[in-house]
Parts: structure tokens; sequence; C-alpha cells
């Protein structure tokens, strides 16, 4: 079975997201984050999530980059305290991951950037969150609709690796 062929049998045979692969409710995280407070405050997307060469991938901000504003900042909160000693240790923040893409797709962040996608149209409403959980549907399903609907390729290999 060819690449394609397996893949339209996946969406064929119904491989999509059930209700348990998209929780409904955030993971527990080491520290307590607001996206919804620090965009407020004027942060934005690529402060925090910078995207480096060659661009598939948005990065998460080392702890000792929080600590610029929160040196002063909140500094007394336990969590900004626990904060400063993943800084000092240059230990990192052990996140709860809440988006993975899998391995066999190929995934550029700033392809999808450059053809003006927003972060909300796959990570769901990020700027009115407290905390954060799988709301965006980052299935094949979720993907090609997406691609459908902005009139972007669907060919197998503009995600997949030809095989």
């Amino acid at each position: 079975m060819t690449l394609c062929g397996g893949l339209l049998a996946c969406l064929v045979f119904g491989f999509t997201a059930t209700a348990a692969e998209k929780p409904s409710t955030p993971p527990e995280q080491p520290i307590p984050y607001s996206h919804k407070l620090h965009l407020a405050l004027g942060l934005t997307c690529k402060d925090c999530h910078p995207n480096a060469d060659p661009g598939e991938t948005m990065g998460i901000p080392a702890a000792s980059r929080c600590l610029n504003c929160h040196v002063s900042i909140a500094k007394d909160k336990p969590a900004i305290q626990k904060l400063a000693a993943y800084a000092k240790s240059k230990q990192p923040i052990p996140w709860v991951r809440v988006y993975q893409i899998p391995s066999y797709v190929d995934f550029s962040h700033r392809t999808h950037l450059e053809a003006g996608a927003k972060c909300g149209d796959c990570h769901g409403p990020v700027a009115g969150r407290d905390a954060l959980w799988r709301e965006g549907n980052i299935t094949m399903g979720g993907c090609m609709e997406c691609h459908r609907t902005h009139k972007a390729s669907i060919d197998c290999t503009t995600c997949h690796e030809a095989r």
C-alpha cells in the first residue's frame, strides 16, 4: 500500500479525533502561566515562542527569559520563586505538552505563519486562556479541512514524506 493509499484508508476508516483525544481540561503544569494575562500586558506569541531556523517549531522560553520581567514583577509569589529556581539551576521547566505533531508529519510553523495563519487557528483562543488545553483539531482530518478551506494543497506529499 502506498503512503497516500494508507492515509486515505485512515480517513475513510475514521482516523479522527475522539472526545478522549481532545481533552477539555488543562493539564496540571509545574508553574501556573496565564496566556490571557501576559497577552493583555502587550506580549505577543513570538515574544516568548521564537521560531528558529528552519522554522518548523516554535520554541519554549527558558526560565531566564521569564525573569527579564519577573526579576522585579511578582518576585515574591511562590510560582515566580519556583521559576527563579529553574533559572538558577539552568534546568528547563518541565511543561506538560499540550500539542504534539506526529513525527511522520512535516509541519512548518513558519510556512503557516507566512501564509497568514494565526496561532489561534490551530491552538484555539489562547489569548483568552489562563490555562491551555487541546482545543484545536490538529488531526489529519482537521488539517485537511483547513487546507481545503484556504485552498492549500491537500496532496499527500505536502505534509508527508513520499515513500
